[in-house]
C-alpha cells in the first residue's frame, strides 16, 4: 500500500520557482557575456572612440586621445606596454578585457583578442588603450582622420 506525503507548501513552490527563474537569467546573462566578451569592438566616428566591450565598454571623446603618440606593436614579454596585472577585468586563455597595469606602470583599459598587431593609444584621462584589432593601420589612418575632422 502506498501513503502520499502531504503536498509541499506554496511558499516552497514559489522558492522553486523563483530558483529556476534565477539559474535561467544567469544561464542568458553568462550566454551573452560570453559572445559579447568574445566579440568585442572599436567604433569611431567625427567626436568619438567607443570600445565595445562588455561591463568595460566606453566612449572617449577624440580630444582626449593622443593619436599622435598611437603605435602598433606586437606584444611580447619585452614590451614595455605587455598587460602585467589585472586589476578589474576579465583574463582568459587568448582574452583579456579590462582594466590592467602594464609593465610600464601605466593603467590601461585592454581588449586583447592577439598579442601580434595590437594598438597602443595614450589618453588624457590618465590611462591608455591597449587592443588588438583587424588592419590596425587602416584603423589610426581612419581615427586620425575623424579627429582631424572634428
Amino acid at each position: 500500500m502506498e501513503f502520499q506525503i502531504t503536498p509541499a507548501s506554496p511558499g516552497a513552490t514559489l522558492f522553486l520557482v523563483g530558483i529556476t527563474v534565477l539559474m535561467a537569467a544567469l544561464a542568458i546573462g553568462f550566454g551573452w557575456m560570453t559572445v559579447s566578451a568574445t566579440r568585442p569592438s572599436v567604433v569611431v566616428d567625427e567626436t568619438t572612440l567607443t570600445l565595445k566591450a562588455p561591463f568595460y565598454g566606453r566612449s572617449i571623446d577624440l580630444s582626449q586621445i593622443r593619436l599622435d603618440e598611437a603605435r602598433v606593436l606586437h606584444v611580447d614579454s619585452r614590451s614595455t606596454v605587455r598587460p602585467t596585472r589585472r586589476t578589474n577585468g576579465l583574463g582568459l586563455p587568448g582574452l583579456g578585457v579590462g582594466w590592467f597595469k602594464l609593465a610600464n606602470g601605466e593603467k590601461a583599459l585592454v581588449a586583447l583578442s592577439s598579442r601580434d598587431r595590437v594598438v597602443h593609444i595614450p589618453t588624457d584621462e590618465g590611462y591608455s588603450l591597449l587592443f588588438s584589432i583587424e588592419r590596425p593601420e587602416a584603423f589610426l589612418e581612419h581615427a586620425t582622420r575623424m579627429k582631424r575632422g572634428s
